[in-house]
Formats: structure tokens, C-alpha cells, sequence
């Protein structure tokens, strides 16, 4: 009986030290799992960290203003525009600018030929020689009838005759310089075969409209040119907005197939009516900054400021949605500050902590927020890589989320 009883007691003394040492090797072999669980958050390990580029920061006093995206698109007045064409019809010969080319007004651009230039030359050398002759009858006229030697209807007939050839070698004279060719160059041995299309404004040959060997007139455009130095922005504004812009207001766009490159422009003019059958009226924007890229036609989208003031802010990228619900991550412990910016606990690692805030207006990449419950105003934060947070916590179950 003695012996059962001594039994007994050796198995309760195990039993009791069994159960104190199994919480210290479960310590021992997994310190993260044994890690306080506090409400709404999440453990990452410094690897974890570095690993997805998480960045801490803090909550910022930032001067935003309320805003708006704008549908527009690229425009070039019709002053900058314009088409390369003809004075007198022909065949292209030859075609010196390609699209895409940077032109200088007055440069050649194609060139182009008909035997009835050749024609115009020579009745020009014959009229310069019949008025010649008639300048030298009317003179002779002249002297005659002065001198009592002549009759006055000889005179007037040598005088009309001057004065008819000379009008019409004036105008052959200036319809040949329109097409481009000195007169005084010209001779029975030299005549000009060919004419040359001129650029009338500088800027970039956007579409060449002619191949060799086509027959132009002078309604046919050749080239179009586009001067895109005067390129601004046509903004799609609603009615109900309308009074929210004012001229010499700033904003920036982005082309819609490149939305990393930011442009900027000032609001130069409103329009007074509706844009076709939409209820939209067109607010006209001048380019103040770089406009390399940019090409009439293109679609944008712009960002308009409104109501600037200064407000509690984070980087957007700093704030996640779940549920319809807007938060923020805060690092748990924040108080060891002389480290670096990354926090960590004795687990070589950081607790976040999620917090509900409410977000209002975003501008120039932060957002408004407004916390539901009180954060103290020196907390780390996490500006950059609160998506995967909220993606860890979700993968481990939401297991402090309660």
C-alpha cells in the first residue's frame, strides 16, 4: 500500500514538471508564435520587410486642395496649322520632307513641273521686247508731233500700245516671281523647268499628301504642317463646375497612354457654348512647361485644384481599403527611435497595427485623413507597402483582428 502511494505521488511531481517546461520549448523553438497578440495587427519579420520595400514615416501637415479629373485633349489653332500648296497646277517631281520632319517656313518641300511655265517665260522675253520696240515708237511719235512733223493720232495709238505691253509684261512679271522665278535670271537659253512648294509656316510636316508623279492644282494640299509650339489643352468641363474655373488658374495633365510623365498648364480661356450635343463646355489651357511628346489630337487627363488649405496627410499609397472602410498601419512600438527608421521589437521584427481613419481630398500624392480613434502624434507609420500588410494579415486569417 505504502508502495502505491509513493507511486502516486512520483507521477503527480512529473506531470507538474512536464507542463512547466512545455511553454519554455515551445518559446525555444518558435519565439514569433509565443508573440503578444494584439487587436487589428499583424508581426513581419525584418526579412518581410526589406523584402516588399516597406517604408515608415509619419502622418504630415500637408497643404492640398479639393480636385477634379478633366477629359480633354491636344490642340493647335488653325493659325498653326497649315496646308503647303501650289499657285499654278503640275506634276510632282520630286518630294524633299518626309512626316515627322521639322520645317522652317520658306523651306522647300516637293517641287513640281508643267511645259506651261516654260510658255509663260517666253511670252514673258517676247513682251519684253514688243515693249521695247513700242517704247522706242512712242517715242519717236513723241518728237515727231512735237516737232510739227507728226499727226496726233500716230502718237496716241504708238502710246497705247506701250502702255498695253507694258501692263501685261508687269503682270507675266509678277505672276512669275509668285511661282518662285526671277525674271532678271531668265533668258532664251536658261528657262526654269520646275517650281518648287515652299513651307508657308515652320513647325513639323505631320502628313505628306502627295507621291511622285501626282497631278496637283491649287486646291490640292501637298503637305500639311502643324506648329506645335502653340499646342495647349482642351478641357471637357460639365456646366455645374464651370464656375470653379477662373483664367490663370494652374493645373497638370498626363496623356492617357503615359500617365507617368506629368505636364503643367495655365488657364488662358472659357468657352460660351456647349461642345456639340454634349453638356460640356470646352476651358482652354496654354502648355507652361516642357512639350516634348505632346501632339495635336491626343487624349489627356487633367488634375484642377480647388480650396487649398493645410491638413493632416499621408502618401495615398500609405492608405488601404477593406470592406469600404479606409486604414491606415501604425508600428506598434515606436518608441526606440535611435535605431533607424525601422522599429523593431525583441522578435527582429515590427507589429502594425491597423487603424480605421476617414479620407477626404488627395492632391499632388497624399490624402487627407482623419483618424477614428487617437494616434499619437509622433507614430510610425507605414507610407509605403501598406497593401502588403493588409494582404499578410488577411493571409493569416485576420487572426488578430477581432
Amino acid at each position: 500500500m505504502k508502495a502505491i502511494i509513493i507511486i502516486n505521488i512520483f507521477l503527480i511531481l512529473f506531470l507538474v514538471s512536464c507542463r512547466n517546461e512545455q511553454p519554455n520549448n515551445r518559446n525555444e523553438e518558435n519565439p514569433i508564435e509565443d508573440h503578444e497578440e494584439i487587436p487589428n495587427s499583424v508581426f513581419l519579420t525584418d526579412e518581410q520587410i526589406k523584402a516588399v520595400g516597406i517604408q515608415l514615416g509619419q502622418i504630415e501637415q500637408k497643404s492640398l486642395s479639393d480636385g477634379l479629373k478633366i477629359n480633354g485633349e491636344l490642340s493647335v489653332p488653325n493659325q498653326n496649322k497649315a496646308n503647303a500648296t501650289t499657285l499654278y497646277p503640275g506634276i510632282i517631281k520630286e518630294i524633299y520632307i518626309q512626316p515627322g520632319s521639322a520645317v522652317k517656313k520658306g523651306q522647300r518641300i516637293a517641287s513640281i513641273t508643267n511645259a506651261d511655265y516654260i510658255k509663260m517665260q517666253e511670252d514673258y522675253l517676247n513682251l519684253t521686247t514688243e515693249s521695247t520696240l513700242a517704247e522706242t515708237e512712242y517715242r519717236r511719235q513723241k518728237e515727231l508731233y512735237e516737232g510739227k512733223a507728226g499727226a496726233l493720232k500716230n502718237l496716241q495709238r504708238a502710246e497705247t500700245e506701250f502702255r498695253a505691253l507694258s501692263t501685261r509684261k508687269a503682270s507675266l512679271k509678277q505672276q512669275l516671281q509668285m511661282m518662285g522665278i526671277n525674271t532678271s535670271d531668265i533668258s532664251n537659253g536658261n528657262l526654269v523647268t520646275s517650281l518648287y512648294v515652299l513651307a508657308p509656316i515652320s513647325g513639323v510636316l505631320s502628313n505628306s499628301l502627295v507621291q511622285i508623279g501626282s497631278y496637283v492644282d491649287t486646291s490640292t494640299p501637298i503637305a500639311e504642317i502643324i506648329d506645335n509650339s502653340k499646342i495647349h489643352v482642351d478641357l471637357h468641363v460639365y456646366e455645374k463646375d464651370l464656375p470653379r474655373f477662373k483664367v490663370g488658374q494652374d493645373l497638370d495633365f498626363y496623356l492617357t497612354n503615359n500617365q507617368e510623365k506629368r505636364y503643367s498648364a495655365r488657364i488662358f480661356s472659357t468657352g460660351s457654348s456647349f461642345e456639340d450635343n454634349s453638356k460640356t463646355i470646352i476651358v482652354h489651357a496654354e502648355v507652361t512647361g516642357g512639350k516634348v511628346g505632346l501632339i495635336d489630337g491626343m487624349n489627356i487627363i487633367a488634375n484642377v485644384g480647388f480650396d487649398k488649405s493645410t491638413v493632416d496627410a499621408v502618401p495615398t499609397e500609405a492608405v488601404v481599403n477593406q470592406d469600404g472602410k479606409d486604414y491606415i498601419f501604425i508600428v506598434q512600438d515606436h518608441e526606440d527611435e535611435s535605431k533607424n527608421d525601422l522599429v523593431e521589437d525583441e522578435h527582429q521584427g515590427i507589429t502594425f497595427i491597423r487603424v480605421p481613419v476617414i479620407t477626404t481630398k488627395s492632391d499632388v500624392g497624399y490624402t487627407q485623413i482623419t483618424p477614428v480613434q487617437e494616434i499619437d502624434k509622433n507614430a510610425k507609420i507605414a507610407n509605403k507597402g501598406a497593401f502588403f500588410i493588409l494582404a499578410k494579415m488577411m493571409d493569416t486569417g485576420d487572426s488578430h483582428g477581432h
